[in-house]
């Protein structure tokens, strides 16, 4: 679903390194710091179940046309995150921040200074859409709203029986993908068996409408 590469010069990170890092990236980049921003935790799980990392080491690296990186100098990094292209909009800024913050912890475990990748260029993310029709798994095409619905199929008696009586009034809990919704703050609800449902995204809202046979007007 989710690739992320990471390129450094060779030699910069051991191995254990490496994988702490590919580990840690899968993390951040999952999780929210917001308990009422993120996604129901075994959606999380699945999500996190479908990402790769892989980490390049390339034999050449020049920046600016000039000699090659050196070896002894702080360490460049360039991260590549591939992700439906539907998606790309809403993660770019968290995927940005989050895995920049992976890196930062690797610079201090390493003992350099870690505040210069928040100071200078030596940490670049890409963040790449697939368009869709573009991914596939199990021998099909998978678009974003396939995905998604295959994330949380499995989860969504879960959802339905989390409680939302210890959430401030105005909020909901997204009935797809558990997310905590502010009823005042969005549009993107459905009324359903009397019931009105929040959704954090329009995916979730088109997914539930389906199932449901619940109209769109909009």
């Amino acid at each position: 679903m989710i690739l992320i590469e990471l390129l450094t010069p060779p030699g910069v990170l051991a191995a254990g390194q490496r994988e702490r890092l590919a580990r840690r990236m899968i993390e951040l980049l999952m999780t929210s710091d917001r308990p009422d921003a993120s996604h129901a935790p075994e959606v999380i799980d699945s999500a996190q179940a479908l990402t790769q990392v892989l980490v390049h080491e390339p034999a050449t690296w020049v920046v600016g046309g000039k000699q090659p990186v050196n070896p002894a100098d702080p360490p460049r990094y360039l991260v590549r995150v591939t992700a439906p292209a539907a998606w790309r909009k809403d993660m770019s800024a968290h995927a940005v921040d989050r895995l920049t913050q992976a890196l930062v912890e690797a610079e201090t475990e390493a003992g350099r200074d870690p505040e210069r990748l928040r100071h200078d260029p030596h940490a670049w993310i890409h963040v790449i859409g697939v368009s869709e029709g573009s991914l596939g798994t199990m021998g099909r095409p998978m678009g974003s709203l396939d995905l998604l619905q295959h994330l949380t199929d499995p989860h969504r008696d879960t959802i339905a029986r989390m409680s939302a009586e210890t959430l401030p009034p105005g909020k909901v809990i997204d009935p797809v993908c558990g997310m905590t919704v502010d009823l005042g703050t969005t549009d993107l609800i459905l009324e359903y068996e009397g019931t009105l449902y929040g959704f954090c995204n329009g995916q979730c809202r088109r997914i539930f409408a389906d199932e449901h046979g619940v109209p769109l007007t909009a």
